[in-house]
């Protein structure tokens, strides 16, 4: 039935996995910054091989360990969010699930925000749209069950 714990844990838990792969794909892709390059080309005015030519020779591996981190820490946020969302404990207690809640939510929403200014074109808006259809459905069957 809508709404019940499921829907509550369910969307979070796609939330994660959907992090976790991306996180992931930072992670092991050998030039990261091209997995949104039409973005990041738009922001920076110049192609990816323009930047590299004008600069230093160890750009590229200073691009790739910034990604690397930021791929570690999303698939990390993923785990916790994943993990922590198909927890029966976690779901029935309140502190717990609302913490949990409240800080995806303003992940998402922030993310979303960070992305529309800073680069609108990116692909992963539309990603960001999906999750945030996904934790809409959580917020309102937490907000609906209120659980006590």
């Amino acid at each position: 039935m809508f709404p019940s714990n499921k829907t509550i844990a369910y969307p979070l838990f796609i939330i994660g996995i959907v992090m976790i792969i991306c996180g992931f794909r930072w992670l092991v892709h050998p030039d990261p910054w091209l997995l949104d390059e039409v973005a990041n080309v738009e922001r920076l005015g110049k192609t990816f091989d323009e930047v590299f030519a004008e600069s230093t020779p160890t750009i590229p591996d200073y691009l790739r360990q910034i990604y690397r981190f930021f791929g570690l820490w999303v698939l990390i946020i993923g785990l916790f969010i994943s993990s922590l969302s198909l927890s029966i404990k976690a779901i029935k207690e309140k502190q717990v699930i609302s913490k949990i809640i409240y800080i995806t939510g303003f992940m998402l929403i922030f993310g979303m925000y960070l992305g529309y200014t800073l680069i609108p074109s990116s692909h992963f808006i539309v990603l960001m749209w999906f999750l945030i259809l996904l934790y809409l459905i959580s917020l309102y069957s937490y907000t609906k069950l209120r659980i006590d």
